[in-house]
């Protein structure tokens, strides 16, 4: 059952070395992250599982171990999922797994067993939701860390240009997400959000599936779009 679920963006970004100089901008971000897996430490869980949007290479599982890299950022930095530096697998994080792996390397997890899950963009909705639940299922007590951003098109600087739909897309998600509402979750248009350029939008899915009755909730502790990209930070408990 799931007791608890921690929401954050995936930007390599959050990670300082690979900000450099921009570091500072996200460091609101960054303290909220770092209070939203609080709360997942809180929840004392059986079994954490951390789940980002993922390339075909990075999708399905990856064990407690598995190791992710910054590298590709011009940034010699490498990070393993949990605690576990023993266990290894033949393919690296997806980026959003390794910004998960930061995070909790930086708020030193070591609670629970733990794993990844790459979801890829196109899984459609009643998928999603169904993913969830079998992961709600495998334990008495599960948390999530669910990575993903909102719309890359709040901006004319934004990866995706401007698009008026953007800004209101992104306050629905924030909206949910800071009140746990699972039916609005399922409910997001995944071709809107494919337009938009949402990374988020499957993960979400996937989270709202696993807190089916379970009664949780939310709160919102950051939504910002600080490059044109929005981020929220996001608890349920």
């Amino acid at each position: 059952m799931l007791v608890a679920a921690a929401v954050c963006p995936c930007p390599p970004l959050l990670v300082p070395e690979v900000a450099a100089g921009a570091a500072p901008e996200l460091d609101a971000a960054r303290t909220a992250c770092t209070d939203a897996l609080g709360v997942l430490a809180a929840a004392r869980p059986d079994l954490l599982v951390v789940l980002g949007p993922a390339e075909r290479s990075g999708r399905g599982t990856h064990p407690g171990g598995a190791a992710g890299s910054f590298r590709g950022f011009g940034v010699a930095l490498d990070v393993r999922l949990g605690a576990d530096k023993g266990a290894a697998s033949g393919r690296a994080l997806p980026t959003s797994l390794a910004v998960a792996a930061w995070l909790l390397e930086r708020t030193g997890w070591a609670d629970a067993p733990i794993e990844g899950l790459g979801v890829g963009e196109p899984l459609a909705a009643e998928r999603c939701t169904q993913t969830g639940r079998e992961i709600a299922a495998r334990a008495e007590r599960v948390a999530l860390l669910v990575m993903g951003d909102a719309s890359a098109c709040r901006t004319l600087k934004s990866p995706g240009y401007l698009d008026e739909r953007a800004a209101p897309f992104d306050a629905e998600v924030a909206r949910a997400l800071g009140a746990a509402d699972v039916a609005a979750l399922e409910a997001l248009d995944a071709e809107l959000a494919y337009e938009l350029k949402v990374s988020g939008r499957a993960p979400w899915q996937v989270l709202a599936g696993a807190a089916e009755g379970a009664g949780l909730d939310g709160r919102l502790l950051y939504d910002d779009a600080p490059y044109g990209v929005g981020y929220v930070v996001a608890t349920w408990a």
